[in-house]
């Protein structure tokens, strides 16, 4: 089709078309090592926020140092990893950043949870998108001397071998970068996912995010800056606005077109619509962000979602509570959402680095996942440490309020939408746009999101095995353990026993737990995970071939005994459709 001027005219695009699924999530966050575990944390309006480790920054307790460098939400034990799990070898392991250790764990996970065997994406056209500004791990390796440096060394301490690694692990042939945008890293990664994922570059997409506060002079580093709050606290769009607290952490999710996510049967989490980025440009300094730039990559992500700015009801904020950065990202919402937005019905906003800290350059993921957590449970949690607003922040002038407590959203009856903007410090911006999914079959989900057990289906009576797998016999008995808040929670047991079966990798260590009601299976989960005895749990090893077939024989015309099979008949739904 050609144009006017005789070029050639792109065709028209419809934006409804071409949004991409969130199937899968992970994250191991500071006192969050699940997704369950940090609505937990945000729906109960807590924060993760602590004194570093012990033995995790080397300043004095009497430097010039400010108090607020030696706070920060941190994980327990950052290096932890199941080298053995992926293949690695010990001595590699080691040298590897923990940046790729936790990665390679949570896209595992993200697949998972999805339902989708890691396997079955082996030469596919995946696409890993990783978003990361640290490379704290190789400068300790460095300040150990040339005898630290072996083999493993130059593939382990580099940051573009953080996304690499998974696809080399999973045999991914997609697109496969790691994102340094700065601050905004992981934001970026997800909308360069989703348009490799538009283009049909890729058919798939693992976008992660992570950040690890390994070296001290990296705290120091910020805090010379001026960006680090003395009080170590994030007081986002507050008068005591004085700088973010540092925080670690990551997130993975499994993106998919939607069209083909629906086909195929997928759980659909969230629905991203649409998504913008752009860069300030030359303003009175390189971290001195612009609110017309601001405000340009808002209207693009809208316009390319085809959302009006009003029919949106949160903002995830980018909100490092600094003093310059704050008014400027609310002058450019209010320029964008404030017009048309009645006074009674003001735009929502909040920031998750007042909960888990700002975790740089995987932060726009953390508020990605907030986000997506809250339309699943249809409540928004509060934003902390808001008590009156920024002098430099007129809010009812520009349309905004802060969530201070937790509520439903706003209109419930309308669809839920909602913004998630991340900023780098050397002025490039990422704004996305989020809904909740259409209602329909895959909303009948056996597991919370990011349980790992996937899909679901229909409850029934009778006695129901649960097949467990793992790399190793404590890797069984923690699935076992894993499983317990699940199925207590009232989880569809024939899904997840399905789900279990058919939708996670199966390794080299089993187990199983038979039970005919709630209580019981809880009871056997509890004995394997513990390593004790039950009648009904077992666990044992054996090699992994192809998947094997069934077969119920019943010699004779079956009149052995009277009601030979009637039991059989009566516990498994199965066995009497095919009968």
């Amino acid at each position: 089709m050609k144009a006017q001027d005789g070029t050639e005219a792109r065709p028209t695009r419809d934006p409804r078309d071409e949004r991409i699924a969130v199937t899968g999530i992970a994250c191991r966050l500071p006192m969050a090592p699940d997704p369950a575990a940090f609505w937990s944390l945000l729906r109960g309006g807590s924060h993760a926020i602590t004194d570093a480790p012990e033995g995790r920054w080397d300043i004095p307790q009497d430097s010039a140092a400010d108090p607020g460098t030696r706070r920060g939400a941190f994980l327990d034990d950052p290096g932890l990893f199941d080298a053995a799990f992926f293949g690695i070898s010990p001595r590699e392991a080691v040298a590897m950043d923990p940046q790729q250790r936790i990665v390679l764990e949570l896209a595992w996970q993200a697949l998972e949870d999805a339902g989708v065997v890691p396997e079955s994406l082996r030469g596919s056209r995946t696409g890993v998108f990783v978003g990361s500004l640290r490379d704290d791990y190789a400068s300790l390796i460095h300040r150990h001397g040339s005898d630290a440096i072996t083999r493993h060394t130059m593939t382990g301490a580099s940051r573009g071998v953080i996304a690499n690694r998974v696809s080399y692990h999973l045999g991914l042939r997609g697109p496969s970068l790691t994102v340094d945008s700065a601050q905004s890293s992981s934001l970026v990664a997800v909308h360069l996912a989703c348009e490799s994922l538009r283009s049909g570059e890729s058919e798939t997409a693992l976008v992660a995010g992570v950040n690890l506060n390994l070296l001290t002079e990296s705290a120091l580093a910020e805090e010379r800056f001026g960006g680090l709050s003395p009080d170590g606290r994030c007081y986002t769009f507050d008068a005591r606005a004085n700088g973010f607290v540092r925080g670690e952490g990551a997130v993975a999710l499994l993106l998919k077109p939607l069209g083909r996510a629906l086909a195929d049967g997928d759980r659909v989490l969230g629905v991203i619509s649409g998504s913008a980025t752009n860069n300030d440009g030359a303003t009175d300094g390189l971290t001195v962000p612009s609110a017309g730039a601001q405000e340009d990559v808002l209207r693009r992500a809208y316009d390319n979602a085809g959302i009006a700015p009003e029919a949106v009801q949160y903002v995830e904020l980018h909100g490092t509570g600094t003093r310059v950065g704050d008014p400027v990202e609310a002058a450019a919402l209010g320029a964008v959402f404030g017009p048309d937005r009645s006074p009674e019905a003001p735009l929502l906003v909040g920031s998750a680095k007042t909960n888990v800290g700002h975790l740089e350059g995987a932060a726009g993921l953390v508020g990605l996942l907030k986000v997506l957590l809250s339309l699943r449970h249809r409540e928004l949690p509060p934003s902390l440490n808001y008590a009156s607003p920024n002098p430099g922040i007129p809010m009812d002038e520009l349309g905004l309020a802060v969530q201070r407590s937790l509520t439903p959203w706003p209109r419930p009856d309308r669809p839920l939408i909602a913004g998630v903007s991340s900023f780098g410090m050397g002025g490039t911006n990422c704004h996305v746009v989020v809904e909740e999914p259409e209602a329909g079959p895959q909303e009948e989900s056996a597991a919370e999101p990011g349980s790992g057990a996937g899909a679901g289906g229909v409850v029934g009576g009778g006695v129901v095995p649960l097949v467990l797998s793992g790399g190793t016999p404590g890797g069984v008995r923690g699935v076992a353990g894993g499983l317990v808040p699940l199925v207590e929670g009232g989880a569809d047991i024939r899904g997840v026993a399905d789900a279990l079966l058919n939708s996670r990798a199966l390794l080299g260590w089993r187990g199983a737990v038979v039970g005919a009601d709630r209580d019981e299976w809880v009871s056997k989960l509890n004995a394997l995970a513990g390593e004790g005895a039950a009648p009904g749990a077992v666990i044992g090893s054996g090699p992994v071939t192809e998947k094997p077939r069934v077969v119920f024989v019943f010699p004779g015309q079956g009149h052995q005994w009277v009601g030979m099979a009637v039991g059989l008949l009566d516990s498994s739904v199965v066995f009497a459709e095919r009968l």
